[in-house]
C-alpha cells in the first residue's frame, strides 16, 4: 500500500487549525508520525516527532540524541533530526525489505515536584497544599516514543525488545493490525513484565475533531495486553509507569508511546 496521501493531508490541516483554536497545553503526549506505515518500493520514510496536547498535532518538536531506527537485520542506526519551532522531522531510509523500528530512544527530561498521594505518583503545583505526611520529591520524565513501517513483507528481528526501560513487545505485528480483532502486545520494564499497567489508546480523527479514546486497558499479570481497533485508522497507545528514588537515582516518570496504523 502506498503513503495514504489524503489522510496525511488531514492531519496537517488539523495542525493548522489547532494552531489558532487550540487553549494552552496542561501536559503533552510524545509520539513518532511516518507519511507511511506499509511501504512498497520507498528506499525511505519521513517522520513526524514532536509532544502534543492533541495527539497528532504537533506543538512541541522532539529533541533527543538518541533518534535511532532498527533495520530488517536488528541493526540499529542513529537518525540526524531536523528541529522545526513545532516539529522534528526525521528522513528515515529503508533500503531494504522488511520492518524498521523508529524509535526516539530513551529521552531524559525534565525534572518537576511529585509526590506520591494515595498510593499514586502525581506531578504536583508547587503552590498546591499537600496531604499531611506527605513530601514531595525531585522526579525526571523519561519518554520513548516509537513506530514501525515495513517495506514488502513485515519480518521479526526489529521487534525485539531493548530490555531497558519501558516498552512494549509486540505478540501481533504492528504492521499486521486489523480492524475488529484483538493486537496483543506486552508491556514490559527493564525486561520484565508489567503487570497492572495502564494503557490509554486514542484513534486519531482528521480535521478540528478531538481523537476517539478507547476504554482504558490494564495490563494482565504477565504484563499482557489486547487492544481491538473499531475501525481502519491511525491509532496510539502509551503507558506511563512512576518510580520512586532508588540510591543515587532519582524518582522517574517513564512513558512509552507507539503510533501505528489499522487496516480493515
Amino acid at each position: 500500500m502506498q503513503h495514504d496521501t489524503r489522510y496525511w493531508s488531514a492531519l496537517a490541516c488539523a495542525a493548522l487549525v489547532a494552531a489558532f483554536i487550540a487553549p494552552p497545553a496542561l501536559a503533552h503526549s510524545p509520539y513518532l508520525l511516518p507519511n507511511g506505515f506499509t511501504l512498497a518500493g520507498q528506499d525511505h520514510v519521513s517522520v513526524e516527532a514532536a509532544f502534543s496536547e492533541h495527539v497528532f498535532v504537533p506543538a512541541i518538536a522532539m529533541q533527543s540524541d538518541l533518534f535511532h531506527v532498527v533495520g530488517p537485520d536488528g541493526a540499529s542506526t542513529p537518525l540526524k533530526p531536523v528541529v522545526l519551532r513545532d516539529l522534528t522531522v526525521l528522513d528515515v531510509p529503508t533500503p531494504a525489505q522488511g520492518t524498521y523500528r523508529i524509535s526516539s530512544g530513551a529521552r531524559q527530561g525534565r525534572v518537576a515536584k511529585a509526590a506520591l498521594i494515595d498510593g499514586v505518583w502525581e506531578f504536583i503545583d508547587p503552590r498546591r497544599p499537600l496531604p499531611a505526611g506527605v513530601a514531595p520529591v525531585d522526579m525526571q520524565s523519561v519518554t520513548r516514543a516509537e513506530a514501525y513501517v515495513t517495506r514488502g513483507a513485515p519480518t521479526q528481528a526489529a521487534l525485539a525488545p531493548t530490555g531497558k526501560g519501558i516498552e512494549y513487545r509486540a505478540i501481533t505485528h504492528p504492521d499486521t493490525i486489523k480492524a475488529g480483532k484483538p493486537a496483543e502486545f506486552q508491556v514490559l520494564f527493564d525486561g520484565k513484565p508489567l503487570a497492572g499497567a495502564d494503557v490509554e489508546v486514542e484513534e486519531a480523527q482528521a480535521g478540528d475533531g478531538e481523537n476517539v479514546r478507547l476504554p482504558l486497558i490494564v495490563s494482565d499479570a504477565q504484563g499482557r495486553f489486547a487492544i481491538t481497533a473499531p475501525r481502519a485508522g491511525l491509532y496510539f497507545a502509551m503507558t506511563r509507569h512512576r518510580v520512586a528514588a532508588s540510591g543515587a537515582d532519582p524518582a522517574r516518570s517513564y512513558t512509552y508511546a507507539l503510533s501505528y496504523s489499522v487496516t480493515e
